[in-house]
Protein backbone atom coordinates (compact mmCIF):
# COMPACT_ATOMS: atom_id res chain seq x y z
CA UNK A 1 0.00 0.00 0.00
CA UNK A 2 1.62 2.95 -1.10
CA UNK A 3 1.82 5.99 1.68
CA UNK A 4 -0.54 8.99 1.46
CA UNK A 5 0.81 12.19 0.06
CA UNK A 6 0.89 15.08 2.32
CA UNK A 7 -1.76 17.95 0.91
CA UNK A 8 1.49 20.75 1.15
CA UNK A 9 5.19 19.67 0.11
CA UNK A 10 7.44 19.90 2.03
CA UNK A 11 9.19 22.76 0.61
CA UNK A 12 12.47 24.27 3.04
CA UNK A 13 14.29 26.08 0.23
CA UNK A 14 12.49 27.22 -2.79
CA UNK A 15 14.69 27.97 -5.83
CA UNK A 16 12.75 28.72 -8.77
CA UNK A 17 9.27 29.22 -9.35
CA UNK A 18 7.06 30.05 -12.34
CA UNK A 19 4.81 32.30 -11.14
CA UNK A 20 2.91 33.42 -14.58
CA UNK A 21 2.02 29.11 -14.83
CA UNK A 22 -0.68 30.38 -11.78
CA UNK A 23 -1.90 33.22 -14.47
CA UNK A 24 -1.84 31.57 -17.71
CA UNK A 25 -3.30 27.96 -16.35
CA UNK A 26 -5.60 26.66 -14.48
CA UNK A 27 -4.12 23.92 -12.02
CA UNK A 28 -5.79 20.90 -11.31
CA UNK A 29 -3.34 18.16 -9.37
CA UNK A 30 0.10 18.93 -8.36
CA UNK A 31 2.40 16.57 -8.16
CA UNK A 32 5.90 16.27 -6.64
CA UNK A 33 8.75 15.17 -8.58
CA UNK A 34 12.26 14.15 -8.05
CA UNK A 35 14.85 15.08 -10.56
CA UNK A 36 18.01 13.80 -12.05
CA UNK A 37 20.44 16.56 -11.95
CA UNK A 38 24.46 16.16 -12.22
CA UNK A 39 26.97 17.18 -9.66
CA UNK A 40 26.94 20.87 -10.72
CA UNK A 41 23.28 21.70 -11.41
CA UNK A 42 22.59 20.50 -7.97
CA UNK A 43 25.54 23.23 -6.76
CA UNK A 44 23.92 26.31 -9.41
CA UNK A 45 20.48 25.36 -7.20
CA UNK A 46 22.03 25.42 -3.73
CA UNK A 47 23.44 28.35 -4.63
CA UNK A 48 19.70 30.01 -5.38
CA UNK A 49 20.35 30.11 -9.70
CA UNK A 50 17.75 29.00 -11.87
CA UNK A 51 14.54 29.62 -13.60
CA UNK A 52 11.29 27.61 -15.23
CA UNK A 53 9.70 30.37 -16.43
CA UNK A 54 9.36 29.05 -19.93
CA UNK A 55 9.62 25.37 -19.21
CA UNK A 56 7.21 22.41 -19.23
CA UNK A 57 7.21 18.82 -19.02
CA UNK A 58 6.35 15.84 -21.63
CA UNK A 59 5.98 11.93 -21.35
CA UNK A 60 8.97 10.70 -23.42
CA UNK A 61 9.05 6.77 -23.42
CA UNK A 62 7.33 5.82 -20.59
CA UNK A 63 9.53 8.73 -18.69
CA UNK A 64 8.92 12.39 -17.98
CA UNK A 65 11.51 14.87 -19.08
CA UNK A 66 11.44 18.40 -17.84
CA UNK A 67 11.88 20.79 -21.09
CA UNK A 68 13.66 23.95 -21.38
CA UNK A 69 14.05 24.92 -17.84
CA UNK A 70 17.28 26.75 -17.23
CA UNK A 71 19.77 25.83 -14.55
CA UNK A 72 23.18 28.26 -15.53
CA UNK A 73 26.53 26.50 -15.36
CA UNK A 74 28.58 26.46 -11.90
CA UNK A 75 31.00 29.25 -11.78
CA UNK A 76 33.71 26.97 -10.44
CA UNK A 77 32.76 23.84 -12.75
CA UNK A 78 35.49 23.60 -14.58
CA UNK A 79 35.37 20.91 -17.38
CA UNK A 80 32.59 18.69 -16.08
CA UNK A 81 30.08 21.90 -16.23
CA UNK A 82 26.60 20.64 -17.00
CA UNK A 83 24.56 22.00 -19.86
CA UNK A 84 22.25 24.66 -18.72
CA UNK A 85 18.86 23.81 -20.92
CA UNK A 86 18.97 20.25 -21.10
CA UNK A 87 16.39 17.39 -20.75
CA UNK A 88 15.96 16.90 -17.22
CA UNK A 89 14.51 13.53 -16.19
CA UNK A 90 11.96 13.94 -13.52
CA UNK A 91 11.05 10.60 -11.40
CA UNK A 92 7.79 9.93 -10.42
CA UNK A 93 6.27 6.20 -10.08
CA UNK A 94 4.33 4.39 -12.82
CA UNK A 95 1.72 4.75 -11.67
CA UNK A 96 1.77 8.50 -11.56
CA UNK A 97 3.31 8.76 -15.31
CA UNK A 98 0.56 6.85 -16.57
CA UNK A 99 -2.37 9.34 -14.49
CA UNK A 100 -0.22 12.48 -16.90
CA UNK A 101 0.26 10.56 -19.68
CA UNK A 102 -3.45 9.66 -20.32
CA UNK A 103 -4.55 13.00 -18.89
CA UNK A 104 -2.88 14.60 -21.88
CA UNK A 105 -3.85 12.56 -24.62
CA UNK A 106 -7.29 12.56 -23.94
CA UNK A 107 -7.93 15.97 -22.12
CA UNK A 108 -5.71 17.97 -23.55
CA UNK A 109 -4.10 18.93 -20.08
CA UNK A 110 -0.14 20.57 -20.09
CA UNK A 111 2.26 19.62 -17.29
CA UNK A 112 3.52 22.64 -15.92
CA UNK A 113 6.49 22.73 -13.74
CA UNK A 114 5.65 25.26 -10.72
CA UNK A 115 9.09 24.91 -8.71
CA UNK A 116 11.83 23.40 -7.96
CA UNK A 117 12.95 23.33 -4.03
CA UNK A 118 14.92 21.57 -1.49
CA UNK A 119 12.84 19.51 0.95
CA UNK A 120 13.81 18.77 4.57
CA UNK A 121 16.20 15.59 3.71
CA UNK A 122 18.02 18.35 0.55
CA UNK A 123 16.78 16.59 -1.93
CA UNK A 124 16.10 18.66 -5.18
CA UNK A 125 11.88 18.50 -6.47
CA UNK A 126 10.14 19.75 -8.72
CA UNK A 127 5.93 21.24 -8.20
CA UNK A 128 4.72 19.54 -11.37
CA UNK A 129 1.15 20.57 -12.21
CA UNK A 130 -1.33 19.15 -14.70
CA UNK A 131 -3.13 22.37 -15.96
CA UNK A 132 -5.12 23.80 -18.59
CA UNK A 133 -4.91 26.54 -20.82
CA UNK A 134 -6.96 29.67 -20.01
CA UNK A 135 -7.85 31.95 -22.91
CA UNK A 136 -8.20 35.38 -22.95
CA UNK A 137 -11.57 35.84 -21.63
CA UNK A 138 -10.81 33.34 -18.66
CA UNK A 139 -7.68 35.34 -17.97
CA UNK A 140 -9.45 38.83 -17.33
CA UNK A 141 -12.32 36.87 -15.11
CA UNK A 142 -9.80 35.47 -12.94
CA UNK A 143 -8.44 39.03 -12.44
CA UNK A 144 -11.62 40.23 -11.61
CA UNK A 145 -12.33 37.27 -9.03
CA UNK A 146 -9.05 37.85 -7.56
CA UNK A 147 -9.34 41.61 -7.08
CA UNK A 148 -12.78 41.25 -5.41
CA UNK A 149 -11.24 38.50 -3.18
CA UNK A 150 -8.57 41.16 -2.26
CA UNK A 151 -11.18 44.08 -1.59
CA UNK A 152 -13.85 41.94 -0.01
CA UNK A 153 -11.19 40.68 2.55
CA UNK A 154 -9.96 44.87 3.06
CA UNK A 155 -13.46 45.35 3.83
CA UNK A 156 -13.70 42.64 6.68
CA UNK A 157 -11.02 43.15 8.43
CA UNK A 158 -11.50 47.02 8.36
CA UNK A 159 -15.48 46.92 9.58
CA UNK A 160 -14.46 43.65 12.31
Amino acid sequence: MARPKPETFDKQKTVAENRRARFDFAVDDKYEAGIALTGTEVKSLRAGQGSIAESYAEVKDGAVWLINANIPEFSHGNRFNHTPTRPRKLLLNAREIDKLRAAVERKGMTMVPLSIYFNSRGRAKVELALAKGRQAQDKREYIKDRDWKRDKARLLREKG
